[in-house]
């Protein structure tokens, strides 16, 4: 088990050069429930605590419910990075989940040193020529669903099958994994501080930060 910690990779990736303007991307992908969430706030805290400002945006504030995979990539170009790109103000509705529509109130990306994408997609392809780095989080399937479940209940379970079905599917054409920089292991595991540090997987050959 090979551990690292968020502040010595957060500086690493700020002396990386920005691909979105003056904006560094750094995209954390993986499975549903693997664990993309809880090394996206690390990592947060690890920019804030070197001094840099952050936006951290979750992907699946831009589903149009389960399965629009391909949805969020295009509303995410659309309303983020493209307009990044151009110099122009980023903002996007978010996905209300109980209410089953976006939401009215637009959330305004502004101009962050960091913009952190957190969710399955993205690290697309399509994402790739603006990302500084790009995180994969890697956890067992039965620890996934039973994450999500419990999150959000037995009557998910339908829909989540069909998820993982699509999100597995986008990882084999898009080559998600093979893209990263670091493979994280997305279980809880005894021995190390989560908040600090992380436990990284064999990353693909030629790769690694």
């Amino acid at each position: 088990m090979e551990t690292g910690r968020y502040g010595a990779l957060a500086a690493s990736i700020l002396e990386r050069p920005p691909f979105l303007g003056d904006i560094r991307v750094v995209a954390v992908d993986g499975g549903t429930g693997a664990g993309k969430s809880t090394v996206a706030s690390a990592l947060d805290r690890a920019f804030r605590a070197a001094g840099a400002s952050t936006h951290v945006l979750h992907t699946d504030d831009l589903l149009d419910g389960w399965s629009d995979l391909a949805g969020s990539g295009r509303r995410l170009a659309e309303l983020v990075l493209t307009p990044l790109a151009e110099g122009r103000p980023a903002a996007y509705p978010a996905y209300d989940w109980h209410a089953s529509r976006f939401g009215d109130r637009l959330r305004h990306v502004g101009a962050p040193d960091v913009l952190i994408l957190e969710g399955v997609g993205s690290a697309r392809r399509a994402n790739r020529p603006h990302l500084t780095f790009t995180v994969f989080v890697e956890a067992p399937l039965a620890v996934r669903r039973e994450r999500v479940l419990a999150r959000d209940g037995a009557q998910v379970d339908a829909p989540l099958r069909r998820w993982i079905a699509e999100e597995t599917a986008h990882f084999t054409a898009e080559g998600t994994r093979g893209a990263a920089d670091v493979v994280m292991d997305g279980r809880a595991r005894v021995g190390h501080d989560h908040d600090t540090e992380y436990v990284r997987l064999d990353p693909p050959p030629g790769q690694g930060a």
